[in-house]
């Protein structure tokens, strides 16, 4: 029997993706809670585990493994059944084109748009002192400098316009490729490609701002509409947020949405 350690913080994006692959798989694991709030991913420990002082974190057989998408595909190696890659690399190519997406935009946009709906409140309540720590404990200078500009400017920051721009990015195309087949991205059956997305149409949804890009996009809706009811998200994403977490967004990413919308409209020349 295999032991699987996964190091977690509930409302994590990162986390989500990985839970919701490891509930597909059938797997049973063991949940360690890493309070982002409490800065506990910095702990001397949890950075022997996990260097870069982010979450998740696997532990395999005593092995960790970092890094949400990799952590994703490797599950599938590990636990080939039910498949969630393709079997040829054309497919596999085309898979990881969608980790792409996320990893290299629409994580960045989840978090540019959390912070500017939800984080930023917070963190104007904190004392000064305790702010500046948070800053300082990012520990990656970009991410300093996105988070301390979002925390100023809220919507108006350029970094959240990049963050609208990669979802409109991201749903351009998936709207485009689900026209070709469907009704999963790669076609009849979920794979890691929807996988990896789903958590960050989630955060959208449940900020009350997802119909802002998809309003337009009939097919994307469609796909939200499988994704948001199929199992294995229910039971590794959905079911797991709490009522508290799921009230603070929907209370806090209506306020923000005009902005928001204003925003997409002057990236598409509207």
């Amino acid at each position: 029997m295999s032991d699987l350690i996964l190091y977690d913080f509930g409302n994590s994006v990162c986390c989500q993706k990985v839970r919701i692959t490891l509930v597909e798989k059938g797997l049973t694991w063991q949940a360690r809670r890493v309070d982002l709030f409490k800065t506990e991913q910095y702990d001397p420990d949890y950075l022997k585990l996990n260097p870069k002082g982010v979450v998740p974190t696997l532990v395999h057989n005593g092995t960790p493994i970092i890094e949400s998408t990799l952590i994703c595909e490797y599950l599938d190696e590990t636990f080939p059944d039910p498949p969630l890659m393709p079997k040829d690399p054309a497919g596999r190519t085309r898979m990881r084109l969608w980790s792409k997406f996320v990893d290299e935009g629409l994580f960045d946009g989840a978090t540019e748009l959390s912070f500017s709906a939800m984080f930023r409140e917070r963190m104007r309540t904190m004392p000064a002192e305790l702010r500046e720590k948070r800053f300082r404990n990012v520990g990656d200078p970009r991410r300093t400098d996105r988070f301390k500009s979002t925390y100023e400017h809220g919507v108006q920051s350029p970094f959240v316009l990049h963050a609208i721009a990669a979802y409109e990015r991201a749903f351009k195309h998936l709207e485009a490729t689900l026209a070709e087949g469907g009704p999963w991205i790669l076609g009849t059956r979920p794979t890691l490609a929807d996988i990896n997305l789903m958590p960050f149409a989630a955060r959208l949804d449940y900020l009350g701002l997802l119909d802002v890009w998809t309003g337009d996009r009939p097919r994307v809706r469609d796909w939200w509409a499988l994704a948001s009811d199929w199992p294995s998200f229910k039971k590794g994403l959905r079911d797991l947020i709490s009522e508290t977490e799921f009230a603070e967004m929907r209370s806090h990413g209506p306020k923000i949405r005009d902005q928001v919308a204003a925003r997409l409209a002057e990236l598409r020349g509207l």
